[in-house]
């Protein structure tokens, strides 16, 4: 869970991808992306973009981390059946391989008129993609059998 915060916040923090075009050397953030669109007038686009891949994913691994954390030191989450239903209500919305998919296309059709150097964000976006799937992997129904079987304290 720790790693997969990490993760997140290097992929945020460092740009995804560095082009050069004409002479022309332009990189850009996730959150750069979005604002981007924003200011391409392409609110709904933003607003998705942003929503499937920061808000979501954010908050479902903070959710986890909550939830986890108490759990291992033997005591029960405050609203732990509501922090359980955010959990499943939010998980089909998070996109990021999705979104990196995109990404990752639209480099390689880039490539071709753009000198394309891949960042830091790029890199961690791949890795989390992986550590995300073995997230989702975890049933939230095991920490509900956990709970009833051995209650926190």
């Amino acid at each position: 869970m720790v790693t997969a915060l990490i993760l997140f916040l290097l992929s945020n923090v460092f740009p995804i991808v560095e082009m050069e075009l004409k002479g022309i050397r332009t990189q850009t953030t996730l959150w750069g992306a979005v604002a981007a669109l924003y200011a391409d007038h392409m609110v709904l686009v933003a607003l998705l973009v942003f929503a499937t891949t920061i808000l979501f994913p954010l908050a479902e691994m903070l959710m986890m981390f909550y939830l986890l954390v108490l759990i291992a030191r033997h005591r029960m989450p405050a609203g732990f059946e509501h922090v359980m239903r955010a959990i499943q209500h939010t998980r089909p919305w998070g996109m990021i391989e999705v979104y990196l998919l995109g990404v990752v296309v639209t480099l390689v059709k880039l490539s071709t008129v753009a000198d394309i150097v891949p960042g830091v964000a790029l890199w961690s976006f791949s890795v989390l993609v992986v550590v995300l799937a073995a997230m989702l992997s975890f049933d939230p129904r095991d920490l509900w059998q956990y709970v009833k079987k051995e209650p926190p304290r």
